[in-house]
């Protein structure tokens, strides 16, 4: 039986590693430090690390694998194979050419399409119709390995970063059980990306958040979506944060004039100008309080119809 080094730290990458542990000898998990999270701020592990641990797989943490002590503990672990999946960092030549197979990286999008950090937000603001996940074998560059396998799924006209994040996830971890054998026995062979159709997906800062209301309806909405639920997407009002947990496209509304930031209200429905018309919000929430309806935070608000958001 094989033995696998798996690289991995979020939510995301917990599939896989399930699917490795049940089917493979995984003799051990690289995965980011654990470093503060939530509200508190307390130091948690990764998803990766507690699937890990409850597994009794040994478990390495380094800031950087490029150093020396870094390289020497993989080495160690002798793995045919490596699998990473959302990790976390560039894996540099010299980890790549340490296990015979090489590195097999599981990619939330359809590559050459959408190579970097985010690709499951960008393939959302973008208004694609379709996402899925590559298998690939990782070299020095960013995402551009030769690819194993490639499997589609059409995306909903509510898809949210999280339902598709959710879905990738168990795609990948299925795909990475149905290929990684004919990859081990030389049954399939790694095919060239065209690079020519290549775009990138840069690692998202979450002040991009930001709303622009001089941006079309439909660009404002598709970035709601993308971005729940992080880094999520917000307005100010009052000198106040707001964010925008969900809205919907605005129908009904097109006789009215759309001024960009301006809250108003059509049959009894709240709506912000953009660009080129109007955005129904459906639920929001005010900096320190809990979210809320759009029609509850009205109700208790009611100056916010007639406002000009953002400023």
């Amino acid at each position: 039986m094989a033995q696998v080094v798996f690289m991995g730290t979020p939510e995301f990458a917990v599939p896989a590693l399930e699917r490795l542990i049940e089917n493979y000898t995984v003799v051990g998990v690289v995965t980011q430090p654990d470093r503060p999270a939530g509200r508190g701020k307390q130091v948690q592990m990764s998803p990766v690390k507690q699937v890990a641990l409850a597994a009794g797989i040994p478990v390495f943490q380094p800031e950087k694998l490029r150093k020396p002590e870094a390289i020497e503990t993989l080495r160690q672990w002798q793995a045919d194979v490596y699998v990473v999946a959302a990790f976390g960092q560039i894996l540099p030549q010299d980890v790549l050419d340490i296990p015979p197979h090489g590195a097999l990286n599981i990619h939330a999008s359809l590559l050459p399409r959408w190579r970097g950090a985010a690709p499951i937000q960008a393939a959302i603001r973008a208004g694609d119709t379709v996402s899925g996940i590559t298998i690939m074998k990782l070299d020095a560059g960013l995402d551009t390995g030769p690819m194993l396998i490639r499997r589609a799924i059409a995306l909903a006209s509510d898809e949210t970063g999280q339902s598709l994040h959710d879905k990738l996830s168990q795609l990948g971890g299925d795909l990475l059980f149905e290929t990684l054998p004919g990859y081990l026995s030389g049954e399939i062979t790694p095919q060239a990306q065209d690079d020519t159709l290549a775009t990138l997906a840069p690692r998202i800062d979450k002040a991009e958040g930001r709303i622009d209301w001089t941006q079309s309806a439909e660009q404002i909405e598709r970035t709601i979506r993308a971005f729940t639920p992080w880094p999520g997407t917000f307005t100010y009002w009052n000198g106040k944060l707001l964010k925008l947990i969900a809205a919907d496209l605005a129908s009904g509304a097109g006789d009215h004039e759309a001024h960009p930031g301006v809250v108003a209200q059509f049959d009894g429905k709240v709506a912000i100008g953009t660009a080129d018309g109007w955005i129904y919000p459906t639920q929001v929430q005010l900096e320190g309080k809990s979210a809320v309806s759009i029609d509850a935070f009205v109700r208790g608000h009611p100056a916010f119809l007639g406002a000009n958001l953002g400023e």
